[in-house]
């Protein structure tokens, strides 16, 4: 389904805060049509957040809007048209790219957007000096496993966003996964421990299959058995609210096979390396937003 073409009146109630809005009659707009941008708007078409019918993304070719299409969203090649269709409009353009999308769009921002940016790097200074003074604007960094509505989330509001907004945003991206807001300093940290940290998860259960297959368990069976068991363990940290170290505690038996696991893992430093990887990618994160 392609992009029906509603005029700039589109919006009926331009001057409603977000604490008032229906989902019903709430417009989601997303400047970027990629990967991240799709799995928030997958997220809240399943959770019945928003109608498909409300949502309209712009891209530079069709190469990323006939998923869209497909899923009922509108789509257009032109950014002006989002901001003229939506209220809520999200930034999911590459970093570099976004200051001369800014440029392009602040004729059309008014008081009545809230502008929330997905670009890593791109602090809530820089995007309220390319903004009007005054715009509503939120910094948002989630994860890749937002595509399949398990991400984690951290955003942090501008200057001129208040409860309102915050309140709205966590309500929406809640169907994507867990969703917090956080002061912005936190927002590298996240990087550094959720965004790049699914792919140390990733090599560990890619380290823990292949230790499997090593001892005589065929590939496809270790590789399932590791995911559900890296995901009951964090279900249960979630649900229970229990630090790791007791849990963990809790599955070790005295002269039992954990301990003697675990006591390998030691031996290698898995703590401090772990750690090491955190600390290195959140400071990368921070040198990015500094170039």
């Amino acid at each position: 389904m392609g992009f029906g073409g509603r005029g700039k009146g589109a919006w009926p109630e331009r001057g409603r805060g977000p604490e008032g809005m229906e989902a019903a009659e709430l417009r989601v707009g997303f400047v970027g049509a990629g990967r991240m941008a799709g799995g928030l708007a997958r997220g809240l078409l399943r959770a019945g957040k928003v109608p498909a019918s409300s949502i309209l993304a712009s891209a530079p070719s069709d190469k990323n809007l006939d998923a869209w299409r497909e899923s009922g969203c509108r789509t257009t090649h032109c950014n002006l048209e989002v901001l003229q269709e939506s209220t809520l409009v999200f930034l999911a353009t590459k970093p570099h790219i976004l200051p001369g999308v800014l440029q392009e769009i602040r004729p059309a921002v008014g008081p009545h957007h809230i502008v929330v940016s997905l670009a890593a790097g791109v602090t809530l200074q820089t995007l309220q000096r390319l903004l009007p003074a005054g715009t509503k604007v939120l910094r948002l960094m989630p994860n890749l496993p937002c595509v399949v509505q398990a991400g984690a989330m951290v955003f942090a509001r501008g200057s001129g966003a208040g409860d309102g907004e915050a309140t709205l945003l966590k309500s929406l991206l809640s169907s994507c996964g867990l969703c917090e807001e956080v002061p912005e300093s936190y927002i590298n940290i996240h990087t550094g421990l959720s965004g790049s940290g699914v792919a140390y998860v990733y090599l560990f259960a890619e380290a823990l299959a292949e230790g499997a297959v090593k001892m005589g368990m065929p590939g496809g069976l270790a590789s399932r058995i590791a995911a559900q068991t890296l995901l009951g363990a964090a279900k249960m940290m979630l649900e229970t609210g229990e630090h790791p170290a007791k849990l963990r505690g809790d599955v070790c038996t005295p002269g039992g096979t954990t301990i003697h696991a675990l006591h390998q893992l030691e031996k290698g430093a898995l703590r401090a390396t772990v750690m090491n990887a955190v600390e290195a990618a959140t400071n990368r994160a921070c040198d990015v937003a500094e170039d």
